[in-house]
């Protein structure tokens, strides 16, 4: 019987389920290691994002890493999110928004991301208006 070696993880064995409160509903996340809510540590998530899906301008306080695993996204930098400003990375592509830097993203046909940094994760919307988790 062959067993996958430690700290490995193949796609299918990558359970996903709906998002946390602070991106809006349509995709769905997986976290792949560690916590991202946790207080310190690394993470390493997946979001599978469907055709058109939006993140808002925002930022992080620490460093964001994304890996476009499939599809492609568009990421745009900014505070106002802005479809003509948008630069498109296909599958295979790698990002790093540095910590404070204000950007937005938006899924090109269906499209998964992974991200990793270092916990906690947080989102801080430019305009409280479009953090999903402040409306009803």
């Amino acid at each position: 019987m062959s067993t996958a070696p430690q700290n490995t993880v193949t796609p299918d064995k990558i359970e996903f389920g709906p998002v946390p409160a602070f991106l809006p509903a349509g995709a769905q996340i997986a976290v792949v290691e560690g916590d991202p809510g946790a207080a310190t540590g690394d993470f390493t998530v997946r979001l599978k994002m469907p055709d058109g899906y939006r993140v808002a301008p925002h930022w992080h306080p620490h460093r964001e890493n994304i890996t476009v695993i499939s599809g492609s996204v568009k990421f745009g930098m900014g505070d106002t999110f802005d479809s003509s400003k948008m630069v498109t990375f296909p599958a295979g592509s790698f990002a790093f928004m540095d910590p404070s830097m204000h950007h937005y993203a938006m899924a090109s046909g269906d499209a998964i991301i992974q991200v990793h940094g270092m916990s906690p994760l947080q989102f801080n919307y430019i305009n409280p208006n479009d953090d999903p988790s402040k409306k009803k």
